[in-house]
């Protein structure tokens, strides 16, 4: 099987991670919710992988890495957790249903919400949204990769193009992992991660990193292990946005994907843009493909099929070609309608996926187009 589907969760893991997870499995307790070695040796280790991750990502703070299970949720604690009835915020239609549906819980409840366009080259147009921005504007949130076509702005110019105290919130689900991203150098506020996508970490890991300025009450209200004798959400972080168990075993495997990349990052990100590369070039050749991206550092590749609708497409892929791809809409439907589609099929690869594998996909997508 080919796997072609990486932005919706990395398929190959390296050997440290794997290690990291599956030890944690064999010998793990609550990390900080007792007293004993083991939990206080967790939590030493959850600890060390703040540090890594606030490191890696150039953040304002170990206490201000906050765990979470997904990128969603790291969106979710971000958005909810600072914007309220009157506060007027600029987004694009780029986002993905992380960002999109709860500003449209958030609409609701009297938030103002404006999207950006698109601009003639099928990217996020960053002088539109500086011209939605204003005065009043407390948040700007912004994808740092579609995750449909891989298209990324220029964050530096978004940042540019803010008053000093509107917060600038970036989704990082596709970026993290494939880019430098260094959230001081930005000026970014909040950066929601997804460990399981580029960050090589499995499933349940993801993180939100915050500035020292950006500070989001809680949406989740439960026990911390610190403060238990007090009713109220402990009022310094990370606590009060983590509450609950978490998932050591998805923490260490991000930890342990974030020091893989400190080696490897800038070696992985030329092949990805090499392979990108040649799956554009050639993709673009065939008759009857619509191309929708360009070569990019993280792996994704966006076509239609002028005889066959995405999702029929992908599933072709997988059951005759043995090619894993994703079909539709990608949670990402004004970015569609943006681009004029009804759906897309996807192909994202990783810094495993071989020139191999590209040139056996090219050929799988002639066959579907002859048809």
């Amino acid at each position: 099987m080919i796997y072609f589907d990486n932005a919706a969760t990395g398929g190959f893991k390296p050997d440290g991670v794997i290690t990291a997870a599956k030890t944690a499995l064999e010998f793990s307790a609550n990390p900080g919710r007792s007293g004993h070695k083991l939990s206080l040796a967790c939590l030493e280790r959850v600890y060390s992988c703040r540090k890594i991750l606030c490191d890696f990502f150039g953040g304002y703070g170990y206490d201000r890495v906050i765990f979470t299970k997904n990128c969603t949720e790291a969106l979710n604690i971000a958005i909810l957790g600072v914007l309220d009835s009157g506060d007027e915020v600029v987004t694009t239609v780029a986002e993905h249903n992380s960002v999109l549906r709860p500003l449209e819980y958030l609409k609701e409840k009297g938030v103002k919400v404006s999207y950006a366009p698109l601009n003639d080259r099928g990217e996020i147009n960053v002088d539109a949204l500086a011209n939605l921005v204003t005065p009043a504007t407390k948040a700007v949130i912004i994808t740092l990769a579609s995750n449909v076509t891989g298209a990324a702005p220029e964050i530096s110019a978004v940042k540019r193009a803010l008053p000093e105290e509107c917060f600038l919130i970036c989704d990082g689900a596709q970026a993290c992992g494939h880019a430098d991203i260094n959230m001081q150098r930005s000026g970014i506020d909040a950066l929601a991660v997804a460990g399981h996508k580029g960050m090589l970490g499995i499933q349940g890991s993801g993180a939100l990193l915050i500035s020292e300025r950006f500070n989001p009450k809680p949406v989740l209200y439960g026990g911390t292990g610190s403060e238990s004798n007090n009713l109220k959400m402990p009022d310094f972080y990370p606590d009060a946005l983590e509450s609950g168990t978490l998932s050591y075993p998805a923490i260490v495997s991000m930890g342990e994907g974030a020091l893989y990349l400190s080696e490897n990052m800038s070696e992985n990100t030329i092949k990805i843009l090499q392979n990108s590369a040649f799956l554009c070039e050639n993709l673009r050749e065939i008759d009857g493909v619509k191309l929708f991206s360009k070569p990019n550092p993280y792996g994704i590749t966006a076509f239609s099929l002028e005889n066959m609708q995405s999702e029929f497409a992908a599933y072709a892929l997988s059951e005759e070609f043995s090619v894993c791809v994703r079909g539709g809409l990608h949670c990402a439907p004004l970015m569609h309608k943006a681009l004029g589609s009804g759906g897309l099929i996807r192909a994202s690869i990783s810094a495993f996926n071989t020139r191999n594998e590209c040139e056996i996909f090219v050929n799988a997508v002639k066959e579907l187009a002859k048809r």
